[in-house]
């Protein structure tokens, strides 16, 4: 007999004005892109660069997630709808943003920003990942202000029931276990950043060690949440953890490189 849960049925709205409504979730993003620019601040403070430096790469890094990850969930998740009616692709209120569509935009995104910038392609990559566990944790808490996303039935005593997507069982918040993870994969990534100088030191090893972190968590969270999409049901890995797979790979190949070559003398 279940004793213990939480009753979730948080207002995703913080208020309206004129009919538009302000979301935590809209918030939390926010919260991300600003603590994203103060981190790169710090960076370009710390190793002497041009303070110009900060805008071009909000702007580059800012839009390309934000498009990317628009993007990749029209067309990993609701291809055919969107292909069918690809004008919706700008209702950003219809909601649907994912990690992994977020992920790819990054990456061109701060691609062209190196070039650009003529910048090593390495120094915005491995620096990014600091920045994107802190943001991660703070969207996947939209998500719970949002009642969404959430995992399969528990009787663990943390449990939340969504009272808002009429749901009457507890259910594993698996946004709160997703952030936690992504917090502490924060911490690892600013003690080598800042602790052990691995910025300069060993390139890729950030880059590398954060894309594990983040996306192998998503892997085996994943195991514990409710399919996203009806196409999920009855598959043996959904499509989240389908492309988590990649990056994992990525990032465990970058880890290894950085820690076979010699160290960097920059």
């Amino acid at each position: 007999m279940q004793l213990l849960s939480v009753t979730w049925n948080v207002d995703p709205v913080i208020f309206s004005i004129e009919g538009f409504g302000v979301r935590y979730y809209g918030l939390t993003w926010a919260i991300a892109l600003g603590l994203g620019v103060m981190l790169f601040g710090k960076f370009i403070r710390r190793e002497g660069l041009s303070p110009k430096l900060l805008d071009s790469i909000f702007w580059y890094g800012a839009l390309s997630t934000i498009i990317g990850a628009r993007l990749g969930h029209c067309f990993f998740y609701e291809a055919e709808h969107y292909l069918q009616h690809p004008w919706q692709l700008l209702n950003l209120r219809q909601g649907g943003m994912a990690s992994h569509g977020a992920a790819i935009g990054l990456l061109l995104g701060l691609w062209m920003f190196s070039r650009k910038n003529k910048m090593p392609y390495i120094w915005s990559l491995d620096r990014i990942m600091i920045a994107v566990c802190i943001g991660g944790a703070f969207v996947r808490l939209g998500n719970l202000m949002n009642s969404e996303i959430y995992g399969t039935a528990t009787s663990l005593p943390w449990g939340f029931i969504f009272v808002r997507d009429k749901q009457t069982l507890p259910m594993h918040p698996t946004q709160i276990y997703e952030a936690l993870c992504y917090l502490a994969g924060f911490g690892l990534l600013s003690w080598l950043y800042f602790k052990r100088d691995a910025g300069r030191r060993r390139p890729w090893l950030l880059f590398g060690t954060g894309l594990t972190v983040v996306f192998a968590t998503r892997f085996l969270i994943e195991y514990v949440k409710n399919p996203q999409e009806a196409f999920e049901q009855g598959m043996a890995l959904n499509m989240g953890q389908w492309l988590s797979i990649p990056f994992v790979m990525i990032g465990a190949g970058a880890v290894w490189y950085s820690l076979k070559h010699k160290i960097s003398k920059r």
